[in-house]
């Protein structure tokens, strides 16, 4: 099995309604989506995809739609208010947690066409999560 992984820099704002700390209130983050593809085999020219065409098409759908947005819960009352003012927004059908940002990436590029494995999302240089389809393994260390 091959894979490959592009990271797609971006920069997303976001709340997090009902969350009892400070991610209730709208902030921003520099994001980082980390997307990994893989093959059995290698295509003629020997790679899994190509990272031109994954940054092109993938980072266009990412620029597009989620760099420099507010990505907010379909449900929250600021989606309207911020549209009015003429604000860009994507609603999003879960709370925009990183986790459902990571999910919602996975869709986006499998239905594209792509043979995504994970995608994890970094919110911050030091918390991310990870979304695939497949089981994680979780590897338990037995302390005797």
């Amino acid at each position: 099995m091959f894979r490959v992984t592009k990271e797609i820099h971006f920069c997303f704002g976001h709340r997090l309604m009902h969350y009892a700390g400070k991610c209730r209130h709208l902030h921003g983050h520099n994001g980082k989506a980390v997307i990994t593809v893989a093959a059995e085999e290698l295509d003629e020219l020997g790679m899994v995809v190509d990272f031109s065409a994954m940054r092109k098409i993938i980072g266009d759908w990412i620029d597009r739609t989620l760099d420099h947005k507010m990505l907010l819960f379909r449900g929250d009352p600021l989606v309207s208010i911020l549209r009015d003012a003429g604000e860009p927004v994507y609603d999003m059908a879960e709370h925009p947690t990183t986790e459902n940002i990571a999910k919602l990436i996975f869709d986006w590029v499998e239905s594209a066409g792509y043979p995504v494995v994970e995608v994890t999302m970094w919110e911050t240089p030091t918390s991310y999560a990870t979304y695939r389809k497949e089981p994680m393994v979780i590897v338990a260390e037995i302390v005797k």
